[in-house]
């Protein structure tokens, strides 16, 4: 089995659809593309593709926003954009998206530009709810590669509380490639298999501005650092590094593609649903803090069907969204799938985080 690709993620900002906001984030977008690396030509049309999408922002969409953030593998770096809006939304995408098409006031390019500019592109919108475009830039060598091969299967946003510019909830990633089990790493469940599995951790930090970023970050780097291969580990893990933080809610998951089966084990106020073409169950997670006050953990198995999703985010969403609300979800990218969820679920009154993984089985 081919071990799936993941990518780091470093989110950078978040631009509200106001009149400064295209030339703000152009002027962000330029400095992080040659800050990574990419050529002088690519910078520039990285930073043509985002004043473009944050100018359609800003002159048509209802509560527009757009995020700028990098991307890594083990050995290169790209930039990606994420828009969200709550409206008007596209009746016709695919028309939008046509050569020579461009809004009114735009730079004229058009998304077709856009998404032809990008290694990677997403978009759906919705009629009447809102849009949500992703697309992600790399050096012109890794082009051809499609940077470096099959998609990323997971990927997730995080925006802070209005008036905060620091995030407590973090989410994370990572492969355990299904190498010969060390004993040191955790015992595996019965049935575990020896191929490629995903982890995925997501943490909302106590409370919110830095003291709760903290947290989160601590989260990740002991999730990222930890040699434990099962989601209890992995919790115990979290644990000790969140003692002298805030603390937490914190959910991991372990996907395992070859035996079709997922397993999932949470403490807190952390919300996991597994998504089905015709399906939703939703994960529990246990009471308590972590880092604080963690009780005995328990591991949820259910089996995974194909074409759907794992979604996990923090009560920076509402559990009151439906996929059917949103046709043509599961048909999307991880990326666009997490902004479209957080337009229709997202509250500004927290902080908000959400992963998605898909694609890998």
């Amino acid at each position: 089995m081919t071990s799936p690709r993941v990518l780091d993620c470093e989110d950078i900002a978040w631009f509200r659809a106001e009149p400064e906001m295209p030339s703000a984030a152009r002027g962000a977008a330029a400095t992080l593309a040659r800050r990574i690396g990419l050529e002088a030509y690519r910078s520039s049309e990285v930073a043509l593709a985002v004043t473009e999408a944050a100018t359609n922002l800003q002159r048509h969409a209802t509560d527009g926003a757009l995020l700028l953030r990098v991307l890594r593998t083990p050995d290169r770096a790209g930039v990606e954009f994420v828009t969200v809006d709550t409206g008007p939304g596209m009746a016709d995408v695919e028309a939008a998206l046509a050569d020579g098409t461009s809004t009114a006031g735009t730079l004229g390019i058009g998304l077709g530009a856009v998404a032809r500019l990008a290694d990677v592109f997403d978009i759906h919108s919705v009629p009447g709810r809102g849009t949500v475009i992703a697309a992600q830039f790399w050096a012109r060598e890794a082009m051809a590669e499609r940077a470096g091969g099959q998609p990323s299967v997971a990927s997730g946003l995080t925006r802070p509380i209005s008036g905060e510019t620091t995030c407590g909830d973090a989410w994370a990633v990572r492969v355990d490639p299904g190498t010969d089990h060390d004993p040191r790493s955790g015992a595996l469940p019965p049935a575990s298999s020896p191929e490629p599995a995903i982890l995925v951790m997501l943490c909302d930090g106590l409370g919110h501005g830095p003291m709760a970023a903290l947290a989160g970050e601590a989260a990740v780097k002991a999730f990222r650092r930890s040699a434990a291969r099962h989601p209890e580990g992995l919790l115990r893990d979290i644990h000790t590094a969140l003692r002298g933080t805030r603390g937490g809610a914190v959910a991991v998951a372990r996907i395992e593609p070859s035996a079709q089966r997922l397993l999932y084990c949470g403490i807190g106020n952390v919300s996991g649903v597994l998504l089905g073409p015709d399906s939703r169950n939703g994960l529990l997670s246990a009471p308590g803090i972590v880092g604080q006050q963690m009780r005995s953990l328990r591991t949820f198995e259910l089996p995974l069907k194909p074409g759907g999703a794992l979604v996990m985010h923090s009560d920076g969403l509402t559990e009151r969204w439906k996929a059917d609300d949103v046709p043509g979800l599961l048909g999307h990218t991880p990326a666009v799938m997490a902004g479209q969820l957080l337009r229709e679920a997202g509250v500004r009154r927290d902080d908000a985080g959400i992963v998605v993984v898909k694609g890998a089985w």
